[in-house]
C-alpha cells in the first residue's frame, strides 16, 4: 500500500496531538492508513478513562478539603487568641511609648522591630566586635517555601496525569476528543477551592466515560457532577415555593439553567426563551451536593434536596414535566438532548473544532444527522468526521491552542513530563490556563483567538527555551522527518537548513506551521 505522508499530517494534527519522536513511528504508521490510524483508538473505549495512583474520587476530595478548610480555619483562631496575650507582655507605659492607633502593617512591624532591637540580651550588646560599622548587612535569606497543601497537590497530580496520557498515546484522537468536551462542558479551577480540586475529577467522571457514548448521558452526568453545580451556584438556588425557600426568603439562581440551554445544548437562537430559562431553573432546583455534616449524603456527592426543590408541574419548550422531584430534571435534560437545536449547536461546533473556523455547511448537515438518527451516539459522529472527505481535504490552517502545542512539542521531543510545573506555567503564560477558563462558554476556538501577535511572540519564547535547553542533543532535521517526512514544505527545510546553531533550529521548527497549525 502506498504511504501517503500528507494524509499521515493530517491524521495526526488535525485529529491528534502530531507525532511522538523517538523511535515511534507514528507518522509511517499513519502513512500507511492514516483513517484506520485515527479510527483505531476508537475501538478502545476503556482506553479513554484515566486511572492514576493516588486520584481519588470527588467525594473523597470533598472531604478532603472540608477537613483542611477546618484545619485553615482552627490555625486561625489558634493564631488570634495567642495575639492578646503577646500584647500583654509590653513594657510599661513610663519605659517604652505604646503602639500608636491607625499606623499601617509596616509601620507596626518596624515600631515593633525597633523595640525588639533596643530590648537584645546584654550579652549581645558586650560583642562590639563582631559587627563592623562599615560592614555590609548579610543578605536576607530567601524564605522556605511553603509545603504544597491537598488542593495544590491534587490539582498538580490530575494535571500530571492527563498530560502524560496525551503525551503517551499513539494518536491522540481520543484525547482530542476529551479536549472538546471539557472544553465544550467546562467549568473554572478558579471559581474556589473545591472547584480546583475537583477539576480534574470532574473530567474523569463527568466526562471520559461518556467521549464515545451518548449525549444524553454525557449532559446528564455533567450537569449533576458537584464541580459544574457549585461552579454554576446551583447548590444556592431554592423553590421561591419551596420549603426552604419560604424559610429563607432567598429564590432561584438561573445560572445554570441558563448555560445548559445557551452554551451546553440549544445554542443561542436554539428556540427558547427566557421563560423557558426560568422554567429549567426551577425544575433543577434541589441538585446541589452534600456538605460537610452529611446531611445530604455522602460529603460532596451529588445529591437531590427535596426541601428546596419547587413544588409543581413546570411548561419548558412548550411541555409540561409533572411534580416528579429528581425525575423531573432529568426527564427535562433528555428531552433537551435530543432538541433539533441541539444536534444543529453540537455538529457545528464539532466541525468548527476539528476542521474549520467556517464549518463546512454539508459536513456539519450529514453531523447533525448522525446525531439525531443515532440518538445522540458521539462515537458515531466521531467515526462519520473522520470517514468525511471534507476533513481530509481542508488545508490544515487552524491555529493549535496553546494547550495542543505545548503537548505537541512534548510529544515530538519524546518528553514525558514528570513534573507539570513546566507546562502549567506555560499554559498560564499563553493564556490557556488548565482547566480555568475565564467564563462558562470555556476557551475560544478559532484561529483568530490564538494568532495575534503578542501569543506568537510567547510562543516563540517558549520555543527559544526548549531549544535553548535541548537544541545541543537534538537534530531538528530528524525531528522534521518524525514531524512530517515529505510533507514539510520546502520553506520550512530551508529555514532549518539556515539556522545559525542547532538551538536555534530547534526553535524554528517549532514555530513551523508543520508544528502551530492543524
Amino acid at each position: 500500500m502506498a504511504r501517503d505522508s500528507q494524509a499521515a499530517l493530517v491524521a495526526l494534527n488535525r485529529f491528534g496531538f502530531g507525532a511522538r519522536g523517538g523511535a515511534s513511528g507514528d507518522l509511517i504508521n499513519a502513512a500507511s492508513d492514516p483513517r484506520g490510524f485515527v479510527k483505531a483508538e476508537l475501538a478502545r473505549p476503556n482506553g479513554v478513562l484515566l486511572e492514576a495512583p493516588g486520584l481519588q474520587s470527588t467525594p473523597q476530595l470533598g472531604q478532603a478539603v472540608f477537613a483542611y478548610q477546618d484545619q485553615v480555619k482552627q490555625a486561625r483562631e489558634a493564631a488570634k487568641a495567642a495575639a492578646p496575650a503577646e500584647g500583654a507582655q509590653q513594657a510599661p507605659a513610663d519605659q517604652k511609648p505604646g503602639l500608636r492607633r491607625n499606623l499601617s502593617l509596616n509601620a507596626v512591624a518596624t515600631e515593633i522591630a525597633g523595640q525588639m532591637a533596643e530590648t537584645k540580651p546584654a550579652d549581645n550588646a558586650a560583642k562590639p566586635d563582631t559587627m563592623q560599622p562599615n560592614a555590609a548587612a548579610p543578605p536576607a535569606a530567601k524564605p522556605a517555601p511553603q509545603p504544597l497543601n491537598v488542593i495544590q497537590k491534587t490539582f498538580r497530580a490530575e494535571a500530571l496525569a492527563r498530560l502524560q496520557r496525551a503525551t503517551l498515546v499513539e494518536c491522540g484522537f481520543t484525547e482530542r476528543l476529551v479536549v472538546f468536551w471539557s472544553n465544550h462542558f467546562c467549568i473554572s479551577a478558579s471559581k474556589g477551592e473545591l472547584a480546583r480540586i475537583w477539576a480534574g475529577a470532574f473530567e474523569r467522571e463527568a466526562i471520559r466515560p461518556h467521549v464515545l457514548g451518548r449525549f444524553a448521558d454525557m449532559l446528564r452526568a455533567v450537569e449533576q457532577h458537584p464541580a459544574m453545580l457549585f461552579f454554576l451556584d446551583n447548590q444556592q438556588s431554592l423553590g421561591p415555593d419551596s420549603r426552604a425557600g419560604q424559610n429563607r426568603k432567598r429564590g432561584l439562581n438561573e445560572n445554570l439553567a441558563r448555560e445548559i440551554m445557551e452554551l451546553h445544548t440549544l445554542g443561542v437562537g436554539g428556540g427558547y426563551t427566557q421563560d423557558d430559562v426560568t422554567s429549567l431553573a426551577r425544575i433543577i432546583t434541589g441538585w446541589t451536593f452534600a456538605g460537610r455534616q452529611g446531611q445530604l449524603g455522602t460529603p460532596g456527592s451529588f445529591a437531590f434536596n427535596a426541601n428546596a426543590h419547587q413544588p409543581g408541574p413546570q411548561m419548558l419548550l412548550g411541555k409540561s414535566y409533572g411534580p416528579t422531584g429528581l425525575a423531573q430534571g432529568e426527564a427535562a435534560l433528555a428531552d433537551i438532548a435530543r432538541h433539533p437545536s441541539t444536534a444543529n449547536f453540537i455538529a457545528a461546533k464539532f466541525v468548527r473544532h476539528f476542521v474549520a473556523d467556517d464549518p463546512p455547511p454539508a459536513l456539519v448537515a450529514r453531523l447533525r444527522d448522525i446525531f439525531v438518527k443515532t440518538d445522540g451516539d458521539l462515537k458515531a459522529m466521531a467515526v462519520a468526521l473522520v470517514d468525511s472527505d471534507e476533513a481530509w481535504k481542508a488545508p490544515l490552517t487552524k491555529m493549535r491552542s496553546p494547550y495542543d502545542f505545548v503537548v505537541a512539542s512534548g510529544r515530538l521531543l519524546a518528553r514525558v513530563p514528570e513534573d507539570p510545573g513546566g507546562y502549567l506555567n506555560n499554559l498560564n503564560l499563553l493564556g490557556q490556563p488548565l482547566w480555568s477558563p475565564a467564563g462558562p462558554n470555556g476557551f475560544p476556538d478559532t484561529s483568530a483567538a490564538w494568532a495575534a501577535p503578542e501569543g506568537i511572540k510567547l510562543r516563540l519564547d517558549i520555543a527559544a527555551q526548549m531549544g535553548a535547553r535541548l537544541g545541543n542533543n537534538i537534530d531538528p532535521l530528524d525531528l522534521l522527518e518524525f514531524a512530517a517526512a515529505d510533507a514539510a514544505s520546502i520553506e520550512t527545510r530551508k529555514t532549518i537548513e539556515r539556522a545559525e546553531s542547532r538551538q536555534q533550529a530547534l526553535a524554528l521548527l517549532l514555530m513551523s506551521p508543520e508544528m502551530q497549525r492543524r
